[in-house]
């Protein structure tokens, strides 16, 4: 138990976190071209496939720029936080790390949850699950706003007193994980495994547009939020995945902004100030019933 009792400094956690963000994307490359053999072999690699992997990747670029660009504010109001409204300020060890990974999962379960019941932050959150495939370079397919609701979900890791360094390791180390789950390569694992932690079987679920799959398992890393919170779905009748309605296009301009564009059209073609509004504050499922709504008023007359 040595090992969890010394004192890290924020040079390790920040070449720790390096070390990871830097590695693992090559890791990720490399898995990325094993599926696509994978695919090759079972003769359902298509240039669509191919295309949409090479979209995804290019969202990542666009994403990474746009982070660069807010990085340092972003870090500055974590600091700003920790050094003036924290309750404490918890010493750098393995255990603190520890505990923020489990603490910044949980808020990645509600960050991930909130995205998919808010209409504006669905618009970013729906580039990530508007590919009609799920591999590897699906877990890199970015939306231009999804950089600014982590802050909001995380930043009270900061307020108990947690390091920003350890809350920012700790995110990357969320979002790792969560990298590995994008693949139909891996079946499901042993029971013990899947009943506590997220697994590609539960991720397909997430992905799924499937009815009885919809806003189901929104876990990071430990899948028992979901079991707690009663979203969770067991992967049981093959998934479809994709939004609706489909983007269709492998253009990566048109798919990174597809969530905004589509979501400025509703905007402006609302009736009332009203509806807008709801537009931006109710799950995207909401302008979808409205719409059926509407179809059939209008048919009736």
């Amino acid at each position: 138990m040595e090992f969890f009792n010394f004192t890290l400094t924020t040079d390790d956690i920040w070449w720790l976190e390096t070390f990871i963000d830097d590695w693992f994307l090559v890791f990720a490359l490399a898995l990325f071209v094993v599926e696509m053999i994978r695919y090759g072999i079972k003769k359902e690699f298509t240039r669509n496939l191919l295309g949409d992997s090479v979209t995804n990747f290019i969202t990542l670029g666009a994403f990474i720029v746009i982070v660069a660009l807010v990085a340092l504010a972003y870090a500055g109001i974590f600091f700003y936080v920790y050094e003036n409204f924290s309750l404490v300020q918890l010493p750098l060890t393995p255990w603190t790390i520890l505990c923020c990974i489990v603490l910044a999962d949980l808020a990645y379960y509600w960050e991930h949850r909130f995205l998919h019941k808010n209409g504006f932050a669905w618009a970013t959150h729906t580039v990530h699950h508007s590919s009609p495939h799920f591999n590897i370079s699906v877990a890199y397919r970015h939306g231009p706003l999804d950089w600014l609701f982590p802050l909001f979900f995380h930043l009270p890791l900061a307020v108990l007193g947690f390091n920003p360094f350890i809350i920012f390791l700790s995110e990357v180390i969320v979002q790792v994980y969560q990298t590995l789950l994008h693949t139909e390569t891996v079946k499901k694992l042993p029971r013990p495994v899947e009943a506590i932690f997220n697994t590609p079987s539960h991720h397909r679920v997430h992905h799924a547009t499937n009815k009885q799959y919809l806003d189901k398992n929104y876990a990071g890393i430990f899948i028992i939020w979901d079991r707690m919170f009663g979203t969770f779905a067991k992967e049981e009748e093959k998934v479809r995945y994709g939004i609706y309605p489909a983007v269709n296009s492998v253009n990566p301009i048109k798919v990174f902004f597809s969530g905004y564009a589509k979501l400025f059209q509703q905007l402006v073609a609302a009736p009332s100030w009203g509806y807008r509004w709801n537009l931006l504050i109710k799950p995207p499922i909401w302008a979808w019933e409205q719409e059926q709504i509407n179809k059939r008023t209008t048919a009736s007359k």
